[in-house]
């Protein structure tokens, strides 16, 4: 359910840039998320809308169109050095270190190891979190 929070995040921080860009109506949000991050799409995008709609500020959204789109998950080792996708070590995992994984992605070292030299040491180089990429509007 962290996606209503997400959600209310996103608009918060497309109203600061609206403001800062002096645009009258945002038309377009380009949101990156993070693989690891774990968010239902679904969710989200009818949090975006039912938050968009319950601001005081909705004359900025009337046309907004919301753009999500999933970066994969890049890992690096930091014994080895060796990167590889997140997927491929999530396929070996059950649903409730899947579900841990969301909650709290640090818990990743748990569950994961290096698949070239077993080490629980490695880092998430890419596809954790979520950001606005871009934002269009009018002036």
């Amino acid at each position: 359910m962290h996606e209503w929070a997400l959600a209310d995040a996103v608009i918060k921080s497309a109203k600061n840039v609206a403001k800062k860009e002096n645009l009258k109506e945002i038309t377009e949000v380009v949101i990156k998320i993070g693989e690891i991050q774990s968010i239902d799409e679904e969710l989200f995008e009818s949090a975006l809308n039912e938050v968009m709609k319950k601001d005081r500020d909705n004359a900025l959204f009337q046309n907004t169109e919301f753009i999500c789109s999933i970066e994969k998950a890049k890992l690096k080792c930091n014994v080895c050095g060796h990167e590889w996708l997140f997927e491929e070590n999530k396929k070996g995992l059950n649903d409730t270190e899947t579900e841990s994984m969301h909650f709290i992605p640090e818990t990743a070292h748990v569950f994961m190891r290096c698949p070239e030299c077993n080490s629980p040491d490695f880092e998430v180089s890419a596809g954790r979190g979520i950001w606005l990429d871009s934002i269009e509007g009018e002036r």
